[in-house]
């Protein structure tokens, strides 16, 4: 039995979605840990935060001090080198690589970092099977005016899976996770790629990313409402509708292989 060709946007998105550094990166470490990588001379004049060091045969940076203080002096002093994007005020967790949380970080730092982060997106149907999607916000810093899923957002430093699920789906649709129906559990997607250069950080960032998505049907007469000013407009997309958005790229990157995901195109 043959099996379908998978569309070309499909696999444009997922070379895009796993790539090599722009150029060469090291080892940053908190302790014993590996939390991220750096372009050599990222780190150059701040060596009060964190000490070029030598580990394993391998040459990199190792953060000084109390990690929590530490990552914060080191992301003011990023963002004063014209090497952060733009910034959140909010806070990401700072993991291990067996997930031991080591500390929390500023969201603009963690691309230049290399720290790995996690997001949260839900697709949500309609009963009839039509999917509701969202056009983000012409004055967001990343993707302004593209299409995306329901809702996505990060997990914060705040949060663990299951709040930033619930915290992200009411402030992008202002729904509460008890309207939804058969919420379940889809799965991850992966990200591994030079970040996209928002705000000012001069192409040094590298994305390391997992996206956990989630499922659910939105019952009939239930319309999202957007709560934090991120989202333009919410739309009801039959399935023709949908994929030629797709084939047109349209969509975030992240978005198009969650959805692909959803759909069990092979390979997504």
């Amino acid at each position: 039995m043959n099996t379908p060709a998978l569309p070309s946007w499909l696999l444009q998105a997922r070379a895009q979605a796993v790539q090599p550094p722009l150029r060469p990166r090291v080892p940053f470490w908190i302790g014993t840990h590996q939390v991220g990588s750096v372009e050599p001379g990222v780190l150059e004049g701040m060596q009060a935060l964190a000490q070029p060091h030598h580990r394993d045969g391998q040459s990199g940076w190792l953060l000084q001090g109390e990690a929590v203080t530490s990552l914060h002096q080191l992301a003011l002093a990023l963002r004063a080198a014209g090497r952060a994007s733009a910034w959140r005020h909010e806070q990401l967790p700072v993991c291990a690589p067996d997930g031991l949380r080591l500390a929390t970080v500023e969201r603009a730092v963690v691309r230049p970092l290399g720290i790995a982060t996690k997001a949260v997106h839900l697709i949500a149907s309609a009963p009839d099977g039509r999917m509701w999607v969202q056009q983000r916000s012409l004055r967001k810093p990343n993707d302004p005016g593209r299409w995306d899923t329901l809702m996505g957002g990060m997990v914060s430093a705040a949060d663990d899976l299951p709040q930033a699920l619930a915290r992200e789906t009411w402030e992008e649709a202002g729904l509460r996770l008890d309207q939804l129906q058969a919420l379940t559990y889809g799965g991850c997607v992966g990200f591994r790629r030079p970040s996209g250069g928002d705000g000012n950080e001069q192409d040094i960032g590298y994305t390391v990313e997992d996206i956990d998505w989630f499922q659910a049907v939105l019952p009939e007469g239930v319309v999202p409402q957007n709560q934090d000013g991120e989202v333009e407009q919410f739309v009801l997309l039959e399935r023709a509708a949908l994929s030629s958005m797709l084939e047109q790229g349209l969509f975030t990157l992240e978005a198009a292989l969650v959805i692909a995901a959803f759909q069990g195109l092979e390979g997504a």
